[in-house]
């Protein structure tokens, strides 16, 4: 049964590979950190991170290590079941408002991953009545969960005030409307004009969504995403969130917003009802880490001071880097092939990145995508910009 789909599939694994476009998965033989322990071929290698989601520095942090431990003391390994059976914890519930705190929302739901609170949405709120008016560089949960919808789509160019007007006045033949976003683009590191798309949701009788996975815990004064940074408290409706990136590294995801929202996501939201709950030691660092980020801005501020300070040596160089707002820093290459070779020479040279191209990136925008923590020190800094220096003009990509 399986002999001709298997020979299809050969041959679409070998024109992937010929193409330059396959992915290969680097081993990691220690924990998540700024400098970690690569396995390649059975050798260990010492490298400089780069390219992971780990925005704060917090994907060891002895302090929310020993919370997860002592609560799975606790509370036991996991809960074997969903939440409406008996899989509802008062620590989830602790959790839940420690989330909804940080936002300055009404109530907050839990999930398994961000792609599930995003692909658990739309359905359950919105109708073959309704529309969702989406920006075109959204992640691929959002699309997914929009794709699990009835609703009317529209789409708008990313960032692109005048056509989402556009969209919103089309969209008025709907009964109701929402706008969803990513507050940062994870590819490009742009964030989202929130400002500018609440005015006109405002305008045209819209709701507001933004996934904060790339924004939270990075942008704003105090790293506390979009709703900080554009002053937009109460003025944003759903947020989506992880607690996979800046918010120690783990699994998890949430939706936090207006209560109504939120309660009748409990009752209908499929992610939410047929997945297993949250196990306690997650939950039990994520308690931790909501009262580590009230109690200081340390992190963030560094963060931001080693973003400024690895763009401004970069573009003296005279790389291709396209603005950002956040952690994300996209060294432009548009060559897939070069993107590849660029990573794998980096990474001889003791730095870790990835190359992205096709079809995580359009055809022709493959990039090395930079992202960096607070755990680099300026000194890690350095040494990833001498890299950079040293291959890219091996590699004809600067003089």
């Amino acid at each position: 049964m399986y002999g001709s789909i298997k020979a299809h599939l050969q041959k679409e694994l070998k024109e992937t590979r010929e193409a330059g476009l396959y992915k290969e998965e680097r081993i990691i033989a220690s924990e998540q950190f700024a400098e970690i322990t690569v396995d390649q071929n059975g050798t260990h290698k010492q490298v400089l991170n780069f390219c992971a989601n780990n925005y704060l520095g917090l994907s060891n942090n002895k302090r929310l290590l020993k919370a997860a431990k002592e609560t799975m003391d606790r509370r036991g390994f996991g809960l074997s079941s969903v939440r409406f059976i008996c899989g509802t914890m008062d620590i989830h519930k602790e959790l839940e408002a420690a989330i909804s705190r940080y936002f300055h929302t009404e109530d907050t739901i839990l999930y398994a991953a961000c792609f599930d609170a995003n692909g658990g949405v739309f359905e359950p709120l919105l109708t073959d009545e309704d529309a969702i008016i989406s920006d075109s560089l959204n992640h691929a949960s959002i699309i997914d969960g929009v794709r699990l919808c009835k609703a009317k789509r529209y789409r708008y160019a990313n960032g692109d005030m005048k056509e989402l007007e556009e969209r919103l006045k089309e969209a008025q033949a709907q009964r109701f409307r929402i706008v969803v976003t990513d507050g940062v683009f994870s590819m490009d590191g742009n964030v989202a004009p929130m400002d500018k798309i609440c005015a006109l949701a405002e305008k045209y009788d819209a709701l507001v969504m933004v996934d904060e996975c790339h924004s939270a815990g990075v942008v704003g004064k105090t790293g506390r995403g979009v709703s900080e940074k554009f002053d937009l408290y109460g003025h944003i409706d759903i947020i989506t969130g992880t607690l996979g990136k800046a918010f120690g590294g783990a699994v998890g995801g949430f939706t936090t917003g207006r209560k109504e929202i939120i309660e009748l996501l409990r009752q209908r939201s499929r992610p939410y009802l047929f997945s297993n709950s949250l196990p306690p030691a997650v939950v039990g660092a994520g308690i931790e880490l909501f009262k580590m980020l009230e109690e200081s801005d340390e992190l963030h501020t560094k963060l931001m001071g080693n973003v400024e300070r690895f763009r401004t040596k970069m573009l003296a160089l005279g790389f291709d880097i396209k603005p950002t707002q956040s952690a994300i820093c996209a060294v432009m290459l548009y060559d897939a092939p070069l993107s590849q070779k660029f990573a794998a020479r980096m990474l001889e040279e003791g730095i870790y990145v990835t190359g992205f191209y096709y079809p995580v990136v359009p055809k022709g925008e493959a990039r090395i995508r930079v992202q960096l923590s607070a755990a680099h020190e300026s000194e890690h800094i350095d040494r990833a910009v001498a890299a950079f220096e040293k291959v890219g003009r091996e590699l004809g990509v600067i003089k």
